[in-house]
């Protein structure tokens, strides 16, 4: 794996800008936190508050100094403003795998597009760039749209695990998806391109 996490990486396209996450952008996210609290429904991370925010940009920033996680801010450029947040995490370096998730927009910025352009930049940048053999996926079994999101954008259902993770609305049952190199390479890159 050839993942420098202390390197700054910009990810981009002519619809995205991802670009790693500081505690500086708390700027660009609070009104989220302070206007959208739905947004975290279903995430292991409560991000809703300024105590909350600040948890989550320290926690992001420790993760990374550790090596374990790549946060990253999404900027929008069709309407030229930022519009949350998505990470690498449990970056498994001995096995070559790492996950794609904490991945939350405003509600502006749902169902337009904009998280398939990440996703498409992301997954590139995993398998071609930093040589990854495998992407997994995560969430809340019971989060149908981000299901849906992840089934569409070309990822396979391994299975539930029951009960495996404790989140502020008590523990929960968590869906694991993956895409791998060879079938990024063989149909989910071309059918993610034509969905850009």
């Amino acid at each position: 794996m050839n993942f420098d996490t202390t390197k700054n990486h910009v990810l981009e396209n002519e619809r995205a800008l991802l670009r790693p996450l500081q505690t500086e952008d708390r700027k660009h996210l609070l009104r989220f936190s302070l206007n959208e609290p739905e947004l975290w429904n279903y995430s292991l991370t409560a991000v809703n508050g300024e105590k909350n925010l600040d948890d989550y940009l320290a926690l992001a920033q420790s993760k990374r100094e550790q090596g374990d996680s790549y946060p990253f801010i999404v900027f929008d450029k069709k309407t030229n403003a930022y519009a949350g947040s998505t990470r690498y995490y449990d970056i498994q370096r001995l096995h070559n795998t790492l996950q794609l998730g904490y991945t939350w927009y405003g509600k502006d910025f749902q169902r337009t597009g904009l998280n398939q352009n990440c996703k498409y930049l992301l997954l590139k940048f995993a398998f071609e760039t930093i040589g990854v053999e495998r992407v997994e996926f995560r969430a809340d079994a019971r989060n149908d749209r981000s299901i849906t999101s992840m089934k569409n954008l070309g990822c396979t259902v391994e299975g539930i695990l029951r009960s495996n993770c404790y989140s502020p609305a008590g523990r929960r049952n968590s869906i694991v998806l993956s895409i791998l190199k060879n079938e990024w390479y063989d149909s989910v890159k071309q059918n993610l391109l034509q969905k850009l």
